[in-house]
């Protein structure tokens, strides 16, 4: 297999863009749930700080992948692809559930990671 540096960086390039499209993305779902949980007349505390949390650390640990290939590195490679796997997982759930101006976008910013993300080869 030819590894040109200059394809390399270009593919490392954007699939950093994605992932800290993907981290974006995360960290507004978490502002929303916020949002949904201040508005609310009821809140379980426990699952809501538990979904938080977890979207705080998704978010970031995306943005960390995608500072990592910014710079050359490939530490985030493979939880950047296994975070777009589940992504792929998940958006079948919302087709299944009929919600599919939630569904197609997740499909095919997941694919189009995780297929960057397993071109990414070190050199």
């Amino acid at each position: 297999m030819n590894n040109d540096p200059a394809k390399a960086a270009k593919v490392r390039a954007i699939l950093a863009t994605l992932l800290t499209i993907e981290s974006v993305v995360v960290g507004a779902i978490g502002v929303w749930l916020i949002y949904l949980a201040v508005t609310a007349e009821n809140v379980e505390i426990l699952p809501l700080l538990g979904v938080l949390i977890f979207v705080a650390l998704g978010s970031a640990g995306l943005y960390a992948a995608a500072a990592g290939f910014r710079r050359g590195k490939y530490f985030g490679r493979a939880p950047a692809l296994l975070a777009n796997l589940i992504a792929i997982g998940v958006s079948k759930y919302q087709f299944g559930a009929g919600l599919y101006i939630v569904a197609v976008p997740l499909l095919l910013i997941s694919l189009i990671t995780a297929v960057m993300a397993i071109r990414a080869i070190p050199e």
